[in-house]
C-alpha cells in the first residue's frame, strides 16, 4: 500500500543508510578516544585497545577506566534523546515536540533529585525518574488537549510550563533541603563527567529495549500521523501504538536524565536533520536518528572537553547552543510535513 512519496523508503536505503551511520559512528567513536585533558597519538590509541599488555600502563587505564564508558554513555544518550524526539513528533504530529520542550527531562530530573532528598538508593532513583518523566508526560498530553484533540500549540506551551515549574522545584530543594545537593546544579546541565560502566550497563538494556519497540511502529506512525481515524481503518490500534510509545520513551529519558542531567535540544535537532536529508518516513527517520543522534552527541562531549582545557564546558550548554538556533528556525516556519 502506497502512502505517497514521502512515505515510499526501500529496506535498501534504510539498510544502507543505517550501515553507513554505524561506520561513522564507530569511527567517531575510535577518535575521540584520542582527545581530552591529555591527548593521544591514534597509533597509542589502537595498541591500548587491541594490545593492552604492550602499552603503557596509564594509558590503557584512562582509555579504559574513563574515556570508554563516557563515550559509549555519550552513544546511548544521544541515540535514545533522538528517537525519543522522532517518536513524540510524528505521533504528535508536532515538528518542536521533544522531551526538553516537553518538560519530560525537567520531571524525570525532579524525580532524580526528589530521590536524592529522601535519600533512597540507586534503584530508588532510577525508578523516581522515570515517575518523574512519565507523570510529566502525562500532565503536558492532558493539558495539550482541545475539545478532546491534542492541539499542537498548546501541548508546547504546555510542556515549556511544566518543564520551567519542575526547574524553579529543582532549585528551591537544592537551595532549601540539603546543602549536599548543591552538587546536583551542574547536573542539571547536563554532565557525563561522571559516567561509568555503571552507566552504560543501565542505559544499555533500556535502550535497546525501548529502541526496538519505537522502530516497530515506525508505519504506524506514519499512518498516524496522516489521519488517526484512517490508520484505524487499516488496522492499527492506535491506543497501543501511543501508550508504548509513552511509556517506553518516558522510561528511556528517566534513565537518562538519572545518569546524565538534562540535555537539550538533541531530540529537536537529530530528527529535523534526518527528515532534511532522509525525507519523512518514519521508518528511516527513526533508525537514523538513533545513529546520528549517537554521533552528534559523542561530538558535542568531545567539544565540551577540548574547548576550554582542562575546563569542562557542560554538554547541555554545548547542545543548546547548537540546538537553539534550530527552535528559532523551526518556530518562523509557517508549515512543516511529516
Amino acid at each position: 500500500m502506497k502512502f505517497g512519496k514521502n512515505f515510499e523508503t526501500s529496506r535498501k536505503k534504510v539498510f544502507f543508510s543505517s550501515v553507513l551511520l554505524l561506520i561513522v559512528l564507530m569511527i567517531s567513536g575510535f577518535i575521540c578516544l584520542s582527545f581530552g585533558t591529555v591527548s593521544f597519538p591514534l597509533t597509542e590509541i589502537f595498541s591500548a585497545m587491541f594490545s593492552p599488555n604492550d602499552a603503557k600502563s596509564v594509558i590503557v587505564n584512562i582509555i579504559w577506566d574513563i574515556r570508554v564508558p563516557r563515550i559509549l554513555t555519550a552513544m546511548f544518550v544521544g541515540a535514545g534523546l533522538s528517537i525519543s524526539g522522532a517518536a513524540f513528533q510524528a505521533l504528535l504530529r508536532n515538528p518542536l515536540a521533544e522531551p526538553y520542550i516537553l518538560g519530560i527531562s525537567s520531571g524525570g530530573a525532579f524525580g532524580a533529585i526528589l530521590s536524592m532528598a529522601i535519600g533512597i538508593g540507586f534503584i530508588g532513583m532510577q525508578s523516581f525518574a522515570f515517575a518523574g518523566a512519565l507523570i510529566t508526560f502525562i500532565l503536558v498530553f492532558y493539558l495539550g488537549k482541545r475539545l478532546g484533540e491534542i492541539d499542537p500549540t498548546t501541548i508546547i506551551l504546555a510542556g515549556v510550563m511544566i518543564g520551567a515549574f519542575f526547574s524553579a522545584l529543582i532549585l528551591l530543594m537544592i537551595s532549601f533541603i540539603d546543602q549536599s545537593l548543591r552538587s546536583a546544579l551542574y547536573w542539571l546541565i547536563g554532565n557525563l563527567s561522571l559516567a561509568n560502566y555503571q552507566s552504560v550497563y543501565t542505559i544499555f538494556p533500556i535502550l535497546i529495549i525501548s529502541a526496538f519497540v519505537l522502530l516497530t511502529f515506525g508505519q504506524s506512525y506514519n499512518l498516524i500521523s496522516i489521519n488517526e481515524e484512517n490508520a484505524k481503518q487499516f488496522g492499527i490500534n492506535t491506543k497501543r501504538v501511543k501508550n508504548l510509545t509513552y511509556f517506553f520513551a518516558s522510561l528511556l529519558i528517566g534513565i537518562i536524565v538519572s545518569f546524565v542531567g538534562i540535555i537539550g535540544f538533541v531530540g529537536l535537532l537529530i530528527p529535523h536533520i534526518c527528515r532534511m536529508i532522509f525525507g519523512n518516513d518514519n521508518k528511516i527517520v527513526l533508525p537514523t536518528s538513533l545513529l546520528l543522534g549517537a554521533i552528534f552527541l559523542v561530538w558535542a562531549d568531545l567539544l565540551s572537553r577540548v574547548l576550554i582545557p582542562p575546563t569542562e564546558i557542560p554538554i547541555g550548554a554545548i547542545t543548546a547552543v547548537l540546538g537553539a538556533p534550530m527552535f528559532i528556525i523551526i518556530l518562523r516556519k509557517k508549515k512543516y510535513e511529516f
